[in-house]
């Protein structure tokens, strides 16, 4: 969904565990976890704190 990026909870090199929240998203008025799909290790963050993303747009990679 398009929104602010408020916060990035993850750095590179980071285990995950399914669930885990990776950033914070600012939609229509409230705040949305975006959580990891699966275990696994953060690749990249392609975003920062404060950007404005789109539907679609990727957020962070796992390997």
């Amino acid at each position: 969904m398009p929104g602010n990026i408020l916060d990035v909870k993850v750095k590179p090199g980071d285990a995950v565990k399914a669930g885990d929240a990776l950033v914070v998203l600012e939609a229509m008025k409230m705040e949305n976890e975006i959580v990891a799909p699966q275990d696994g290790t953060v690749a990249t963050i392609e975003v920062n704190k404060g950007d404005v993303v789109n539907s679609g747009d990727t957020l962070v990679t796992l390997n």
